[in-house]
């Protein structure tokens, strides 16, 4: 999840420093002619230092009118897909829209993140027959993830198109008989669904000075027929959202589908990530990596260096220094357009 707001002038004036010198020491132009200028390499992470009588870095989601800041919640895992924790901000580098940030305010492991969840379950023809199965799955998941009093989700099932079964809600009874009121029938739909769900739901879910972590548990096998949208269109509105894809694929056939990549597509994109169990009785088991995931995240508070409220996409390029590790981020974001 990635939120851009500001800070006051005098955050400002403290960070400046530091801000010459991480931008100096990461993005220095040789004397070399263009042509053989070499590509800025990111720096480990510093942060900044607060200074003596300061207010400590808080999150929030409010645009005034000073410093403009980014907020990206990452995960890590090793080789083998385990989570890696306990990782300080110097094991990492960055480079926000080819840049290295103007400075870094905070690196914390967030593992209790209040959670906005979309839970999208395709009900086209095509899973018919694990269907009862999937709802479920994805029953047991929300009863395990989900803790009403700091948690929020909704129910889509999508075919030929979207159809939002329940708004945001903490009330788990509501939410699994939401799940249970889907049913099987149709084509699919399913680029529109996830367009429609970050613009209609997940791009105003946070409110309050406090962190939230957005996220779509998106079960598909993958194959779309209906949308109007295009991939693009739905990758986009994730990452205007601030939203990550966990897609849990229902596809069994061994052989790879090109809904696989789809699914992996939509969740690298976005920082989330895909799962393919292929065989149904395993789809617990996904579900339960994503809940691991969704409690093994880091957060870090950036100030890029020429940041502009117009509205572009800035790529983002977050890695761990240590190259077994994998860093599973957003690989960009929309920045506010101030009028």
């Amino acid at each position: 999840m990635i939120t851009v707001f500001q800070r006051s002038h005098a955050r400002t004036l403290a960070a400046l420093a530091f801000s010459v010198l991480l931008s100096a020491s990461a993005l220095a132009q040789t004397s070399q002619a263009p042509a053989q200028q070499q590509k800025p390499e990111p720096q480990p992470l510093q942060p900044v230092q607060q200074q003596p009588g300061s207010s400590p870095a808080h999150p929030t989601f409010t645009l005034t009118t000073n410093v403009n800041e980014v907020d990206l919640v990452f995960t890590v895992t090793d080789s083998h897909g385990n989570f890696v924790k306990n990782l300080k901000e110097s094991d990492f580098a960055l480079l926000d829209d080819h840049r290295a940030p103007a400075a870094v305010y905070s690196f914390t492991q967030q593992t209790q993140l209040p959670l906005r969840l979309g839970i999208l379950v395709d009900t086209s023809t095509s899973i018919r027959e694990r269907f009862q199965f999937e709802q479920q799955a994805v029953t047991n998941f929300l009863l395990q993830v989900l803790r009403p009093k700091t948690d929020k989700a909704f129910v889509e099932g999508f075919d030929e198109a979207p159809n939002f079964i329940l708004n945001w809600s903490n009330n788990l009874d509501a939410l699994t008989s939401a799940i249970q009121d889907l049913h099987p029938g149709g084509g699919t739909a399913l680029y529109d669904a996830v367009y429609s769900a970050c613009r209609d739901k997940l791009l105003n879910a946070a409110s309050g000075p406090i962190y939230v972590r957005r996220a779509i548990i998106l079960v598909s096998d993958g194959d779309d027929n209906q949308s109007h949208a295009y991939l693009t269109d739905a990758i986009k509105e994730c990452q205007r959202a601030q939203t990550a894809i966990y897609a849990v694929s229902t596809d069994t056939d061994p052989t790879p589908d090109p809904g696989d990549d789809i699914l992996r597509k939509m969740a690298e994109e976005t920082g989330g990530r895909a799962f393919f169990p292929r065989v149904i009785t395993k789809l617990p088991a996904s579900f339960n990596s994503v809940e691991d995931e969704l409690r093994s995240q880091y957060a870090l508070v950036y100030k890029p260096a020429d940041f502009k409220a117009n509205g572009q996409f800035r790529s983002i390029y977050l890695y761990c220094l240590d190259r077994k590790y994998k860093v599973h981020a957003m690989k960009g974001y929309f920045t506010p357009k101030l009028e």
